[in-house]
């Protein structure tokens, strides 16, 4: 059996006094003796509670703010990507077009070749070209889940608003939004009213994050749904564009013959 009692420190000896008794190890949480001590005890467990249930609700609290601004910066990755669709859809109109005007220019260059042909074309009344059509007034629209999905997030601008610490310094004394309901009947929480309105902070940030979560993913699937679509678009583009730049090649050599 050791010497000394459990709750003293046995590192604590001092060289030059060998025969003095080890000082007591000491810890703030430690609980007084005496006839108090069980009410003290469970005072203590009462405010470790609490505590820890407040803790919890601004840790959620937290969450759900950079959940909201993660949200903020997929809509505004979204609408970049309906940008460049518009971008994409454009340069390949205009490259339609000049494809179109290269077929024209080819056969009055067919027609020129000969005399007859020239004086043929030159009584014959100007065909007929489609006029060219407006870039500027293109409104090009992302693909229909992406536009449903920036649509709902938008909705929750206020609530980012709301939670943005820069915006909004968050109060921990009152946790429960007003308005605010569970799922859970109110039977369900501690009958103590700052533990309760905790565990109904911490319920409805929970819902709210669910809710969040599952907007962030519509995101996340319409963007790679749009990005196909653009990879698309490209591929269509770039055929087109070596098409084009052959025609172009093929038209000067016959100007060149004239």
């Amino acid at each position: 059996m050791s010497a000394y009692p459990k709750s003293y420190n046995p590192f604590d000896d001092d060289g030059e006094d060998e025969g003095a008794r080890p000082a007591p190890w000491r810890d703030a949480r430690d609980l007084p003796d005496g006839p108090d001590a069980p009410a003290d005890r469970q005072q203590y467990l009462r405010q470790e509670v609490l505590r820890r249930a407040e803790a919890t609700a601004a840790s959620t609290s937290r969450s759900l703010a950079l959940m909201y601004e993660s949200e903020k910066v997929g809509v505004a990755s979204s609408e970049e990507l309906a940008r460049q669709r518009g971008v994409l859809e454009r340069t390949e109109k205009m490259v339609d077009k000049m494809d179109q005007d290269l077929k024209i220019s080819q056969k009055h260059i067919n027609s020129i070749k000969s005399v007859f042909g020239g004086l043929v074309n030159y009584f014959k009344s100007k065909p007929v070209e489609t006029p060219p059509e407006q870039n500027g007034t293109l409104t090009s629209q992302p693909n229909s889940r992406l536009k449903e999905a920036i649509s709902t997030s938008k909705e929750q601008e206020a609530k980012y608003q709301a939670s943005h610490p820069n915006l909004r310094k968050l109060d921990d004394t009152d946790p429960v939004p007003r308005g605010a309901g569970s799922a859970m009947s109110t039977d369900a929480y501690p009958k103590n009213p700052h533990l309760r309105a905790y565990h109904q902070k911490i319920d409805s940030n929970l819902d709210e994050l669910s809710m969040g979560l599952g907007r962030l993913k519509d995101i996340a699937l319409g963007m790679q749904t749009e990005i196909e679509e653009q990879d698309d678009i490209l591929d269509r583009l770039t055929t087109k564009v070596d098409k084009l730049d052959v025609n172009i090649k093929s038209t000067e050599r016959k100007v060149r013959q004239l």
